[in-house]
């Protein structure tokens, strides 16, 4: 074999022995030992320990219901029955704990989220009751005339 060959080989070959010397250093010796299944291999053990101390951010409806349990019984009723509180109030991390850390959203852009009229005729998504808001009470927080927790009733 030529010299000019075997220049560019040696290179591939150190880049590839860097590689995989690099890997067997920097990636943990519990990574993929759950062999190929839904994660593709891409699983290391001890992420569930490292997860177990990450404080839970969101805690679902039903810790709402401790407290708040007027409003959860409205909340069932209406038509927002499949939304979880925080996706309109935010995170309850440190709630009740800590009242003041969960703010309530009362600005229109947060009901504009899911009620701005799109036009998709064949998605559940176009089913949802829409608004033009340069035209339906522009200005106004959508909370002064409609009753979020029950958005089926005509006024407040």
């Amino acid at each position: 074999m030529k010299k000019h060959a075997l220049k560019p080989l040696w290179v591939a070959l150190t880049v590839i022995a860097l590689v995989l010397l690099a890997r067997y250093v920097m990636v943990p010796k519990d990574f993929g030992v759950n062999g190929r299944n839904f994660t593709y291999g891409f699983h290391r053990q001890s992420a569930i320990n490292d997860w177990l101390v990450v404080p839970v951010k969101y805690k679902g409806k039903e810790s709402c219901n401790e407290c708040h349990d007027d409003k959860y019984a409205e909340n069932l009723e209406s038509r927002h029955r499949l939304l979880e509180c925080e996706n309109c109030h935010g995170p309850a991390l440190e709630h009740p704990e800590n009242p003041e850390r969960l703010v309530i959203d009362l600005s229109r852009d947060l009901c504009l989220r899911c009620h701005s009229k799109l036009d998709y005729p064949n998605s559940p998504r176009g089913a949802l009751p829409g608004i033009d808001p340069a035209e339906h009470n522009a200005g106004l927080a959508c909370s002064e005339c409609h009753n979020p927790h029950r958005p089926d009733l005509e006024d407040m």
